[in-house]
């Protein structure tokens, strides 16, 4: 029998639908809920059989199985709440939330009710990244001891400075927005969370943009061209712009690991770099799309060398982000179905979005160190055994 998926926030983000109606086939969109007049109209062009309101209390009430947020970001938190308090599985678009109070109460909620939390981090199912990954947990570079990221933003014009994600109210800063994918995966390959972090930013190129307008009942894909260059001639940004578009930050991880990540939305082109240096050897890819190299260097070599070996980077069944949104809503589905461990992870969106937020509190600052504070232990326990509670002792 299908699962009865709702969706809140029928825009961008709502490219999943493809992956979530299926009628027949374990999944049908049966309720969505948008406060945009386009958004519905869209809904009711896509899935016509669905109830189609701007009611959350109507949508709640459809009989839906599961939810799948993915509003903007600063709505994550106060409508997850609302979801997991119903009693309702959810599907959290990441980031977790845009404030550190928010992220804990949501974690806080669902173990509360016992409402089980899926968070959309599809990163961590995108082949460059599980082959790296592979890697590492074979061996193959000893441990794992640094970790350098750089982020070309090449569309980061279209994607982040002509909409919401532009002002910080509604996003903190991009190095949340958009680094939280990378401060995710960063964490993940070095099986460590931030302890530490500090970093600096500015609004070099975009700040000087002087033509603005309000874009609301637009969205990307009606303004985005390649032709849109060179940055600084853009034209119809958001009428609000005060997030940097370009920062960096260090971490220092659990174990004494170190960490930095580089983020630019106004470059020429548009791929994450992600060096992994263990104590026998590193590992580093050359693009992140299907058919990409990740190389593996592990002999002494007196200068630059070509790799020890070159690793293609798989090609998956075909969804967004190289496959990583199919397995992403396959893995959300199952998760409603039967409960248990997700490669996803509530306290790694957590851990997360704590460094960004904190990471930003520094950039904004003089740039010192700041020390993340820790997640109750109680809670950290209660995800790790799949959102299930402790069996007392008898």
């Amino acid at each position: 029998m299908d699962l009865n998926i709702g969706i809140i926030g029928f825009g961008l983000r709502s490219s999943l639908r493809k992956e979530v109606h299926r009628p027949g086939a374990g999944s049908r969109i049966s309720a969505v809920c948008d406060l945009s007049e386009r958004a519905r109209r869209e809904a009711r062009e896509f899935a016509p059989d669905a109830l189609i309101t701007d009611s959350l209390d109507e949508l709640l009430a459809s009989g839906v199985d599961a939810v799948m947020v993915l509003t903007p970001d600063d709505l994550h938190a106060s409508i997850t709440i609302r979801v997991l308090e119903a009693g309702i599985p959810v599907f959290c678009e990441k980031p977790l939330a845009i404030d550190l109070a928010d992220a804990d109460a949501m974690l806080e909620t669902a173990r509360r009710t016992g409402s089980r939390l899926y968070i959309g981090h599809n990163m961590r199912h995108m082949p460059v990244i599980t082959l790296m990954r592979q890697l590492i947990q074979d061996g193959r570079i000893g441990e794992v001891k640094a970790i350098w990221v750089r982020h070309f933003v090449g569309h980061g014009g279209d994607f982040y400075f002509k909409d919401w994600h532009a002002d910080r109210r509604r996003t903190t800063s991009l190095l949340l927005q958009k680094g939280a994918h990378d401060i995710d995966i960063i964490h993940w390959l070095a099986g460590a969370y931030s302890e530490r972090v500090s970093a600096m930013g500015a609004l070099s190129v975009y700040g000087g943009v002087e033509d603005r307008r309000d874009r609301s009942d637009e969205r990307m894909p009606d303004w985005y061209s390649l032709d849109n260059w060179p940055p600084a001639a853009l034209t119809g940004l958001h009428p609000v712009v005060d997030v940097e578009d370009v920062s960096q930050v260090n971490m220092r991880l659990a174990g004494g690991i170190l960490a930095s990540y580089q983020q630019c939305h106004f470059t020429p082109d548009y791929w994450r770099n992600y060096t992994v240096i263990g104590t026998e050897g590193r590992i580093e890819n050359f693009g992140d799309s299907s058919g990409a190299e990740v190389k593996l260097w592990n002999r002494r070599h007196s200068g630059y060398a070509d790799a020890d070996e070159t690793f293609i980077v798989p090609a998956v069944a075909d969804s967004g982000h190289g496959g990583a949104d199919g397995l992403l809503v396959k893995e959300f589905l199952r998760f409603v179905r039967d409960g248990g461990l997700t490669e996803t992870s509530p306290v790694a969106a957590r851990e997360a979005v704590a460094a960004g937020i904190l990471a930003t509190q520094s950039l904004r600052g003089d740039g010192s160190a700041i020390d993340v504070p820790p997640l109750d232990p109680d809670l950290i326990a209660y995800f790790e055994r799949g959102q299930v509670e402790a069996v007392a002792a008898e």
